[in-house]
Protein backbone atom coordinates (compact mmCIF):
# COMPACT_ATOMS: atom_id res chain seq x y z
CA UNK A 1 0.00 0.00 0.00
CA UNK A 2 1.65 3.54 -1.00
CA UNK A 3 0.00 6.63 -0.80
CA UNK A 4 1.41 10.10 -2.19
CA UNK A 5 1.37 13.05 -0.99
CA UNK A 6 2.03 16.49 -2.21
CA UNK A 7 3.78 18.89 0.36
CA UNK A 8 2.88 22.53 -0.79
CA UNK A 9 4.62 24.57 2.16
CA UNK A 10 7.08 27.43 1.99
CA UNK A 11 7.85 26.52 -1.85
CA UNK A 12 8.45 30.08 -2.64
CA UNK A 13 12.35 30.69 -1.01
CA UNK A 14 15.55 29.70 -1.69
CA UNK A 15 15.94 28.80 1.93
CA UNK A 16 12.84 26.52 2.03
CA UNK A 17 14.38 24.53 -1.15
CA UNK A 18 17.76 24.17 -0.02
CA UNK A 19 15.89 23.09 3.49
CA UNK A 20 14.57 20.26 1.39
CA UNK A 21 17.08 19.24 -0.21
CA UNK A 22 19.19 18.93 2.95
CA UNK A 23 16.73 17.20 4.68
CA UNK A 24 15.84 14.71 2.04
CA UNK A 25 19.91 13.81 1.67
CA UNK A 26 20.38 13.55 5.80
CA UNK A 27 22.33 10.86 6.57
CA UNK A 28 20.33 9.31 9.35
CA UNK A 29 17.13 9.35 6.91
CA UNK A 30 19.35 7.69 3.26
CA UNK A 31 20.68 5.25 5.39
CA UNK A 32 22.21 2.50 2.25
CA UNK A 33 22.71 6.12 0.43
CA UNK A 34 19.30 5.00 -2.10
CA UNK A 35 19.51 8.40 -4.11
CA UNK A 36 19.43 9.56 -7.20
CA UNK A 37 19.46 12.81 -9.64
CA UNK A 38 17.75 12.80 -12.75
CA UNK A 39 17.80 15.85 -15.39
CA UNK A 40 21.27 18.37 -15.64
CA UNK A 41 23.99 17.11 -12.59
CA UNK A 42 27.57 17.68 -13.41
CA UNK A 43 29.14 17.27 -9.82
CA UNK A 44 31.04 14.00 -8.84
CA UNK A 45 28.73 13.27 -5.38
CA UNK A 46 25.23 14.00 -4.24
CA UNK A 47 25.21 16.61 -1.52
CA UNK A 48 22.44 19.13 -0.83
CA UNK A 49 25.18 22.33 -1.65
CA UNK A 50 25.76 20.49 -5.08
CA UNK A 51 22.17 19.80 -6.14
CA UNK A 52 21.12 23.10 -4.55
CA UNK A 53 23.84 24.57 -6.77
CA UNK A 54 22.38 22.84 -9.74
CA UNK A 55 18.71 23.94 -9.22
CA UNK A 56 19.80 27.22 -8.98
CA UNK A 57 22.06 27.35 -12.22
CA UNK A 58 18.68 25.80 -14.30
CA UNK A 59 16.68 28.68 -12.73
CA UNK A 60 19.23 31.81 -13.22
CA UNK A 61 19.46 30.16 -16.79
CA UNK A 62 16.33 30.89 -17.60
CA UNK A 63 15.63 33.89 -16.03
CA UNK A 64 13.05 32.39 -13.91
CA UNK A 65 14.47 32.73 -10.11
CA UNK A 66 11.31 33.67 -8.43
CA UNK A 67 8.38 32.47 -7.70
CA UNK A 68 7.78 28.93 -6.46
CA UNK A 69 11.14 26.97 -6.22
CA UNK A 70 10.46 23.44 -6.45
CA UNK A 71 7.54 20.60 -6.22
CA UNK A 72 7.76 17.93 -3.34
CA UNK A 73 6.36 14.25 -3.47
CA UNK A 74 6.30 11.86 -0.64
CA UNK A 75 5.39 8.81 -1.45
CA UNK A 76 5.20 6.50 1.60
CA UNK A 77 4.61 2.17 2.15
CA UNK A 78 2.57 0.67 4.79
CA UNK A 79 5.25 -0.79 7.60
CA UNK A 80 3.86 -4.33 6.56
CA UNK A 81 4.41 -4.14 2.70
CA UNK A 82 7.37 -6.49 1.70
CA UNK A 83 9.32 -3.16 -0.35
CA UNK A 84 12.96 -3.10 -0.72
CA UNK A 85 14.58 0.30 -0.54
CA UNK A 86 15.96 -0.41 -4.17
CA UNK A 87 12.32 -1.30 -5.18
CA UNK A 88 11.12 1.82 -3.81
CA UNK A 89 13.87 4.32 -5.53
CA UNK A 90 12.58 2.79 -8.98
CA UNK A 91 9.03 3.64 -7.70
CA UNK A 92 10.32 7.17 -7.22
CA UNK A 93 12.40 7.09 -10.56
CA UNK A 94 8.86 5.93 -12.43
CA UNK A 95 7.27 8.56 -11.03
CA UNK A 96 9.60 11.11 -11.77
CA UNK A 97 9.81 10.29 -15.31
CA UNK A 98 6.27 9.81 -16.33
CA UNK A 99 5.25 13.59 -14.19
CA UNK A 100 8.48 15.34 -14.43
CA UNK A 101 10.45 14.21 -17.51
CA UNK A 102 12.18 18.00 -18.27
CA UNK A 103 13.18 18.67 -14.64
CA UNK A 104 15.65 17.94 -12.78
CA UNK A 105 14.56 15.63 -9.81
CA UNK A 106 16.60 14.53 -6.29
CA UNK A 107 15.03 11.10 -5.51
CA UNK A 108 15.80 9.85 -2.18
CA UNK A 109 14.56 7.01 -0.05
CA UNK A 110 14.18 7.53 3.63
CA UNK A 111 14.68 4.38 6.16
CA UNK A 112 14.04 6.17 9.90
CA UNK A 113 10.67 5.10 10.18
CA UNK A 114 9.12 1.79 10.77
CA UNK A 115 7.51 2.41 7.04
CA UNK A 116 9.82 2.94 3.69
CA UNK A 117 9.06 6.02 1.93
CA UNK A 118 10.69 7.86 -0.56
CA UNK A 119 10.91 11.92 -1.75
CA UNK A 120 10.86 13.26 -5.04
CA UNK A 121 12.06 16.96 -4.78
CA UNK A 122 11.86 19.01 -8.55
CA UNK A 123 13.38 21.90 -9.86
CA UNK A 124 10.31 24.14 -10.66
CA UNK A 125 11.81 25.24 -13.89
CA UNK A 126 12.22 22.70 -17.06
CA UNK A 127 16.01 22.42 -18.43
CA UNK A 128 14.39 21.28 -21.73
CA UNK A 129 13.06 25.10 -22.05
CA UNK A 130 12.50 26.78 -19.18
CA UNK A 131 8.62 26.67 -18.53
CA UNK A 132 7.71 26.73 -15.20
CA UNK A 133 5.92 24.04 -13.87
CA UNK A 134 2.42 23.91 -12.81
CA UNK A 135 0.37 21.66 -11.08
CA UNK A 136 -3.63 21.31 -11.04
CA UNK A 137 -5.54 19.19 -9.03
CA UNK A 138 -6.35 17.37 -11.41
CA UNK A 139 -2.91 16.10 -11.89
CA UNK A 140 -2.67 15.98 -8.50
CA UNK A 141 -5.56 12.84 -8.89
CA UNK A 142 -3.31 11.47 -12.08
CA UNK A 143 0.01 11.48 -10.19
CA UNK A 144 -1.89 9.11 -6.97
CA UNK A 145 -3.84 6.54 -9.37
CA UNK A 146 -0.64 6.35 -11.46
CA UNK A 147 1.22 5.52 -7.95
CA UNK A 148 -1.63 3.00 -7.36
CA UNK A 149 -0.93 1.60 -11.09
CA UNK A 150 3.06 1.42 -10.07
CA UNK A 151 1.91 -0.98 -6.71
CA UNK A 152 -0.14 -3.18 -8.71
CA UNK A 153 2.51 -3.65 -11.68
CA UNK A 154 4.76 -4.66 -8.55
CA UNK A 155 2.22 -6.85 -7.14
CA UNK A 156 1.57 -4.44 -4.05
CA UNK A 157 -1.38 -3.35 -2.02
CA UNK A 158 -3.48 -0.50 -3.08
CA UNK A 159 -5.00 2.09 -0.85
CA UNK A 160 -8.56 1.21 -0.83
CA UNK A 161 -11.09 3.78 1.02
CA UNK A 162 -12.56 2.51 4.71
CA UNK A 163 -10.08 -0.35 4.68
CA UNK A 164 -7.10 -1.76 6.54
CA UNK A 165 -3.70 -2.81 4.78
CA UNK A 166 -5.26 -6.49 4.95
CA UNK A 167 -8.72 -4.93 3.58
CA UNK A 168 -11.00 -5.39 6.85
CA UNK A 169 -13.37 -2.32 7.26
CA UNK A 170 -12.15 0.39 9.51
CA UNK A 171 -14.66 0.89 12.56
CA UNK A 172 -16.18 4.37 13.34
CA UNK A 173 -14.44 6.52 14.83
CA UNK A 174 -10.63 4.76 13.74
CA UNK A 175 -7.88 6.86 12.24
CA UNK A 176 -7.20 5.96 8.69
CA UNK A 177 -4.91 9.07 8.33
CA UNK A 178 -1.86 8.22 5.63
CA UNK A 179 0.24 11.33 4.91
CA UNK A 180 3.49 11.73 6.21
CA UNK A 181 3.03 13.83 9.22
CA UNK A 182 -0.96 12.59 10.67
CA UNK A 183 0.25 9.27 9.85
CA UNK A 184 2.71 9.42 12.73
CA UNK A 185 0.84 12.10 14.89
CA UNK A 186 -2.66 9.68 15.07
CA UNK A 187 -1.02 6.37 15.22
CA UNK A 188 1.26 7.62 18.05
CA UNK A 189 0.39 10.62 19.55
CA UNK A 190 -3.58 10.83 18.88
CA UNK A 191 -4.02 13.04 21.90
CA UNK A 192 -1.08 15.16 21.22
CA UNK A 193 -2.88 16.44 18.14
CA UNK A 194 -4.87 19.27 18.13
CA UNK A 195 -6.63 17.64 15.26
CA UNK A 196 -7.26 14.44 16.90
CA UNK A 197 -8.30 16.84 20.13
CA UNK A 198 -11.01 18.33 17.78
CA UNK A 199 -12.45 15.20 16.79
CA UNK A 200 -12.29 13.91 20.33
CA UNK A 201 -14.25 17.19 21.66
CA UNK A 202 -16.84 16.36 18.97
CA UNK A 203 -17.68 13.41 19.67
CA UNK A 204 -18.03 14.41 23.57
CA UNK A 205 -20.11 16.86 22.95
CA UNK A 206 -22.67 15.76 20.16
CA UNK A 207 -24.50 12.87 22.52
CA UNK A 208 -25.58 16.51 24.59
CA UNK A 209 -26.60 18.76 22.05
CA UNK A 210 -30.20 18.61 20.21
CA UNK A 211 -29.24 21.70 18.38
CA UNK A 212 -26.63 23.61 16.40
CA UNK A 213 -26.48 26.43 19.30
CA UNK A 214 -25.90 23.96 22.16
CA UNK A 215 -23.25 22.19 20.09
CA UNK A 216 -21.05 25.51 19.56
CA UNK A 217 -21.89 26.48 22.90
CA UNK A 218 -20.51 23.07 24.21
CA UNK A 219 -17.57 23.06 21.98
CA UNK A 220 -16.39 26.45 23.20
CA UNK A 221 -16.78 25.11 26.95
CA UNK A 222 -14.37 22.61 25.66
CA UNK A 223 -11.83 25.60 24.75
CA UNK A 224 -13.20 25.31 20.65
CA UNK A 225 -14.80 27.93 18.91
CA UNK A 226 -16.97 26.78 15.74
CA UNK A 227 -17.57 29.20 12.98
CA UNK A 228 -20.58 27.79 11.09
CA UNK A 229 -22.38 29.66 8.42
CA UNK A 230 -24.88 28.98 6.32
CA UNK A 231 -23.61 30.37 3.14
CA UNK A 232 -20.12 28.63 3.88
CA UNK A 233 -19.65 25.05 2.76
CA UNK A 234 -17.86 24.07 5.28
CA UNK A 235 -18.15 23.77 9.40
CA UNK A 236 -14.27 25.14 10.74
CA UNK A 237 -13.20 24.68 14.48
CA UNK A 238 -10.86 26.51 15.95
CA UNK A 239 -8.97 25.98 19.56
CA UNK A 240 -7.51 28.72 22.17
CA UNK A 241 -4.35 28.86 20.04
CA UNK A 242 -5.27 29.97 16.94
CA UNK A 243 -5.20 25.85 15.20
CA UNK A 244 -8.09 25.68 13.12
CA UNK A 245 -9.26 22.58 11.46
CA UNK A 246 -12.11 21.96 8.96
CA UNK A 247 -14.79 19.59 9.31
CA UNK A 248 -14.37 17.87 5.45
CA UNK A 249 -10.65 17.09 7.67
CA UNK A 250 -11.78 15.52 10.27
CA UNK A 251 -13.87 13.50 8.24
CA UNK A 252 -11.49 12.48 5.74
CA UNK A 253 -8.81 11.50 9.28
CA UNK A 254 -11.40 9.46 10.75
CA UNK A 255 -14.23 7.08 9.40
CA UNK A 256 -17.07 9.62 10.78
CA UNK A 257 -19.33 11.83 8.92
CA UNK A 258 -19.35 15.15 10.93
CA UNK A 259 -20.44 17.50 7.77
CA UNK A 260 -23.42 19.84 8.30
CA UNK A 261 -26.04 17.64 7.13
CA UNK A 262 -25.42 14.85 8.99
CA UNK A 263 -25.06 16.90 12.82
CA UNK A 264 -28.02 18.88 11.61
CA UNK A 265 -29.69 15.35 11.62
CA UNK A 266 -28.33 13.65 14.57
CA UNK A 267 -29.60 17.35 16.81
CA UNK A 268 -32.85 16.91 15.21
CA UNK A 269 -32.79 13.52 16.27
CA UNK A 270 -31.45 13.90 19.62
CA UNK A 271 -34.40 16.85 20.03
CA UNK A 272 -36.93 14.48 19.33
CA UNK A 273 -35.34 11.98 21.69
CA UNK A 274 -35.16 14.48 24.08
CA UNK A 275 -38.73 15.71 24.08
CA UNK A 276 -39.74 12.08 23.73
CA UNK A 277 -38.09 11.34 27.17
CA UNK A 278 -39.20 14.76 29.04
CA UNK A 279 -42.61 13.23 28.00
CA UNK A 280 -42.48 10.14 29.23
CA UNK A 281 -40.64 11.42 32.67
CA UNK A 282 -43.53 14.26 33.24
CA UNK A 283 -46.36 11.48 32.67
CA UNK A 284 -45.65 9.47 36.43
CA UNK A 285 -45.37 13.67 37.61
CA UNK A 286 -48.80 14.04 36.21
CA UNK A 287 -49.85 10.68 37.49
CA UNK A 288 -48.92 12.05 41.24
CA UNK A 289 -49.85 15.08 40.91
CA UNK A 290 -53.48 13.81 39.94
CA UNK A 291 -52.99 11.44 42.76
CA UNK A 292 -52.26 13.76 45.63
CA UNK A 293 -55.04 16.27 44.00
CA UNK A 294 -57.73 13.51 44.57
CA UNK A 295 -56.43 12.64 48.10
CA UNK A 296 -56.68 16.33 48.92
CA UNK A 297 -60.14 16.32 47.38
CA UNK A 298 -61.29 13.06 49.33
CA UNK A 299 -59.89 15.08 52.65
CA UNK A 300 -61.86 18.50 51.95
CA UNK A 301 -64.64 16.44 51.53
CA UNK A 302 -64.41 14.55 54.89
CA UNK A 303 -64.02 17.12 56.62
CA UNK A 304 -67.15 18.68 55.10
CA UNK A 305 -69.23 15.95 56.32
CA UNK A 306 -67.51 16.05 59.96
CA UNK A 307 -68.50 19.40 59.77
CA UNK A 308 -72.04 18.78 59.41
CA UNK A 309 -72.51 16.18 61.51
Amino acid sequence: MAVNKVVNKQTKSHGAMRNVISYVLRDDKIKEGYVEITGPYSADRIDWDNVYQAFLLEKRIWGKDTGRMYAHNIISFHKDEAISPGECLEIGRAFADRFFPEYQNLIGVHQDRDHMHVHIVTNSVSYIDGRKLHQTKRDLERQKAYTNTLCKERGYTVTEKGKHFDGTPLEEGEIRAWSKDKYHLFLNESRKSFVADCAIAIMERIPESASREEFISAMQERGWSVNWQDNRKHIVFENQNGEKVRDSNLSKTFTMDIGKESLTNEFERQAATRKERIRTDQEPRELDRCYAASRLWTGAARIDKDNFR
